[in-house]
C-alpha cells in the first residue's frame, strides 16, 4: 500500500541571481518561469519557505538498522518537509518500520516498490509519487545515514534561488568522515572523469545527497533516464546541464554508513564507466548523427 499522502498545488518564488548556474550546451542560459515554479501556495500551506511543498524521497532495501533514525533526524532537521520511504520490499522488515513510523506522522509515507528494481527506479518513483501528489520539490537522500539531515536545511536554503542543488563532498567546506582510501580515489577520479568527458561544471556529478524542483525535472525530460546504480547520479546531472537549469552545489558532511552494507559493487562502478564513456561520446557528435537516439544507451 501507500501511505496517503496531501494533494494540493504549491510552489516557490521566481529564480534569485546567487549561486551557480549550469549553461546549456548551446551556450544560452534556460531560467524556469515564475509561472512553471507555481504561485507560492504551498508556502501558505505550510511548506518550506522559497521553496513551497518539499518530499525527501529515502530509497531503501535491507536498512531496517538505519531507516527510523534516518527519518527521525529528518523531521528535527527540517519539520515542514514530508518523507517518502520508497521500500523494493526489503527482506528484513523496513517497508514494516517505515509503515509504523507513518501511522504515527502525518509527515511520513511509505512507498511499497514488488521487489528490488535499483536506486534509480525508486527515485524515478519517488519523483511520480511527488508530482501526482502536489509538491514543488523533492529531495534525495540515502538511508544509510551517510547523508547528514541536519545539512538538508542548507540545501533547501540554497534551493530558493536554484533549480537543481547538490550535496557536495568535493567543494570547499565539505568534510568526508571514515571513508576507506580506495572509496576516496574511486570517488574523486569518478567525478574527475564525468566533468571531463561530459564538459559538466560539476565537482560532484555522482552525489546523491540533492534538491530537484519539480519544474527542473520537467525540464530535464525524465523520460530518457536507463541508468539504475551508481550512474543514476550522473546521468541526472547530465540532464540537468543540458536542460540549462540552475545548479548550485552546497558543502556537506559525508560519513561512511555505520551500519548495514554498502550496496557499492563492481558491476554498478563499471556501469557508470561505460555509460558516462558513451555519453560523452555521443555528446561530441553532429546533432545529425544524434538524431533519434535520446533514449541510447
Amino acid at each position: 500500500m501507500v501511505a496517503g499522502g496531501g494533494v494540493g498545488r504549491a510552489g516557490g518564488r521566481g529564480p534569485g541571481r546567487r549561486g551557480g548556474v549550469a549553461a546549456s550546451p548551446g551556450g544560452h542560459r534556460r531560467r524556469v518561469s515564475r509561472q512553471e515554479r507555481g504561485t507560492g501556495v504551498g508556502e501558505a500551506a505550510g511548506g518550506q519557505p522559497g521553496v513551497g511543498r518539499v518530499l525527501v524521497v529515502v530509497p531503501t532495501y535491507n536498512e531496517a538498522d538505519n531507516i527510523a533514525d534516518v527519518v527521525a533526524r529528518v523531521r528535527r532537521a527540517a519539520p515542514a518537509v514530508d518523507v517518502l520511504v520508497a521500500d523494493d520490499n526489503s527482506p528484513d522488515g523496513t517497508g514494516t518500520l517505515a509503515e509504523a513510523m507513518a501511522a504515527t506522522d502525518a509527515q511520513v509515507h511509505v512507498l511499497h516498490r514488488p521487489g528490488k528494481q535499483g536506486l534509480g527506479a525508486a527515485y524515478l518513483a519517488g519523483f511520480g509519487w511527488a508530482r501526482q501528489h502536489g509538491y514543488d520539490a523533492v529531495v534525495e537522500m540515502d538511508a544509510d545515514g551517510s547523508h547528514a539531515p541536519e545539512d538538508l536545511p542548507a540545501l533547501l536554503a540554497a534551493a530558493r534561488d536554484a533549480d537543481v542543488v547538490i550535496g557536495s563532498r568535493w567543494v570547499g567546506g565539505a568534510r568526508v568522515v571514515n571513508w576507506p582510501w580506495r572509496r576516496l580515489l574511486l570517488s574523486r577520479c569518478g567525478n574527475l572523469y564525468a566533468r571531463m568527458a561530459l564538459g559538466m561544471p560539476v565537482s560532484d556529478a555522482t552525489g546523491g545527497f540533492r534538491v530537484y524542483r519539480l519544474s527542473a525535472l520537467r525540464a530535464m525530460r525524465l523520460e530518457s533516464v536507463c541508468s539504475q546504480g551508481y550512474s543514476f547520479q550522473v546521468e541526472l546531472s547530465r540532464l540537468a546541464h543540458r536542460a540549462g537549469v540552475r545548479i548550485v552545489e552546497v558543502p556537506i558532511t559525508f560519513a561512511e554508513r555505520e551500519r548495514g552494507a554498502s550496496k557499492m559493487s563492481p558491476l554498478i562502478v563499471a556501469e557508470a564507466l561505460w555509460r558516462i564513456t558513451t555519453w560523452g561520446l555521443r555528446d561530441r557528435r553532429p546533432a545529425r548523427w544524434r538524431r533519434g537516439h535520446d533514449r541510447w544507451p
